[in-house]
């Protein structure tokens, strides 16, 4: 009888997480379709288009320079993601294993900056680009995002589940602390660094609002200020847009699908200690 029972409520379990999955892969069921479809049939109930019309993703390329806008968000993500996962490592270590005066209040301090909401900081941020002349740059849009103090939280946690002894090992061998970061704790916190990798490219390649007002060139811009431009100057064309947002997407998606092991595996490990 609780045998039975047990089973019953892995049905029941197992049925309401699968119409919550297709709940929310609705929407993107919806997009890859509509982008397919021409634009007066965009609006109607049919879900399926009557005629299949794939010209539409190269439609957006030829209204828009998709490719440069692409080129740009992949660019500017991948360069915040590396520097953020050397930014964060470094201190993490620092935060971790090495032993200094104040250690403990520092790594609060910078803790807290991540109460700060992001609007607040956005004005001094511009101002600063104003001043090192970095507007309308890369520079600009890679340096101020290529520090993140919850990047250093996630890789502390992980660092303090690797035991001490190792460092003691490395240290007696004659290891710097510089040769301990890199050839010791580096490839052991690689499942940390690659879950932090994960969460800040997907941040960086879907950033809004710093791209907005910092970018004025077109050549510059990135794919959420390209398709904001695609929509306001080419009018209302759905059909195009959701042929986009597909095209948008697909580098995020094969990031989850190649980095999903690592990811869980990171975020469970970096649990363990607080």
């Amino acid at each position: 009888m609780p045998s039975r029972a047990k089973c019953i409520k892995n049905i029941v379990s197992h049925t309401a997480l699968l119409l919550t999955a297709l709940t929310m892969l609705l929407p993107f069921l919806w997009m890859i379709l509509a982008s397919f479809k021409p634009l007066e049939e965009v609006e109607k109930l049919n879900p399926f288009p009557t005629v299949w019309h794939p010209e539409n993703y190269v439609k957006v390329f030829e209204q828009i320079p998709f490719a440069r806008y692409y080129f740009n968000s992949v660019f500017i993500a991948g360069w915040v993601t590396f520097l953020t996962c050397l930014t964060s490592s470094m201190a993490a270590f620092a935060f971790s294993r090495l032993q200094w005066r104040g250690r403990d209040t520092v790594f609060k301090l910078y803790l807290a900056t991540m109460m700060i909401p992001g609007v607040v900081v956005m004005i001094p941020n511009y101002t600063l680009m104003v001043k090192l002349h970095l507007l309308d740059s890369y520079v600009g849009l890679i340096v101020p995002c290529a520090f993140s103090a919850f990047g250093t939280f996630l890789l502390r946690q992980f660092m303090l589940t690797i035991p001490p002894a190792l460092d003691e090992a490395a240290s007696i061998d004659g290891a710097s602390p510089w040769r301990i970061f890199w050839d010791v704790i580096l490839p052991l916190a690689q499942p940390g660094i690659v879950t932090l990798a994960i969460f800040t490219f997907i941040g960086n390649y879907a950033s809004f609002f710093w791209p907005l007002i910092l970018i004025k060139s077109e050549h510059l811009r990135t794919l959420p200020i390209g398709m904001l431009y695609f929509d306001s100057i080419y009018g209302r064309q759905t059909n195009l847009i959701m042929a986009a947002s597909v095209m948008n997407i697909i580098p995020l998606v094969a990031l989850f699908v190649i980095g999903q092991r690592y990811l869980v595996r990171g975020i469970q490990l970096g649990a363990v200690r607080g």
